[in-house]
């Protein structure tokens, strides 16, 4: 990422140096995902849709740590293998709105309530800002090469008020850990595009 693109990182220092931890980024651009990986401060393990995973690109993903998963259906493989980075104190990454996008978290799906209140992981939410605003010259589909992409990461939180108390994991429990994550993780790309003037 370094060598293409110029990162700028901020709040890296927020992650958890141990434990599992959840990290929750926008997703506008196919550049997002590996953006993150090669910039965090810990190794991290994203949910990549199954269709991705083709070709020579299929062992890299998998010989780098990523999950594979079917979005069309309940794909228990992937729910087990998500659960167990976290349970062995991994990073698990997560795109909430499920594709690519505006990048805005504006409607999350419910993915990623139901790791962090069957985990009790925090979130750290990642705003992802630069990577879709121009076109390259070379390839269409990536930003500029030597363009500036600022990743801002923000404070753990976690999905649920109450973390003392017994975590109940009913679908209205789900649906309450789900606008709490959308509050924070949009408050956390607001204050982002202050930050960087994105």
């Amino acid at each position: 990422m370094y060598g293409l693109w110029r990162p700028r990182v901020l709040g890296a220092w927020r992650m958890p140096a141990t434990g599992p931890v959840i990290v929750a980024v926008n997703h506008s651009h196919n550049i997002d995902g590996p953006m993150v990986m090669g910039v965090a401060p810990r190794p991290v393990h994203f949910l990549i849709k199954k269709e991705a995973f083709v070709g020579p690109l299929a062992p890299f993903l998998t010989g780098i740590g990523q999950l594979k998963v079917d979005r069309h259906t309940t794909d228990r493989t992937a729910i087990t293998t998500a659960l167990g980075v976290l349970d062995n104190g991994g990073v698990l990454g997560i795109f909430p709105e499920g594709t690519r996008g505006e990048g805005d978290f504006a409607s999350l799906r419910a993915g990623l309530a139901y790791f962090a209140v069957r985990s009790g992981a925090p979130i750290v939410p990642v705003a992802v800002l630069g990577s879709s605003d121009r076109r390259g010259r070379l390839t269409r589909a990536l930003p500029p090469l030597r363009s500036r992409v600022d990743v801002v990461f923000g404070d753990p939180f976690p999905a649920v008020e109450n973390t003392g108390a017994a975590v109940r994991r009913t679908r209205r429990a789900l649906d309450e850990a789900t606008e709490r994550i959308q509050k924070q993780l949009t408050a956390h790309l607001e204050n982002a595009r202050r930050l960087t003037g994105r």
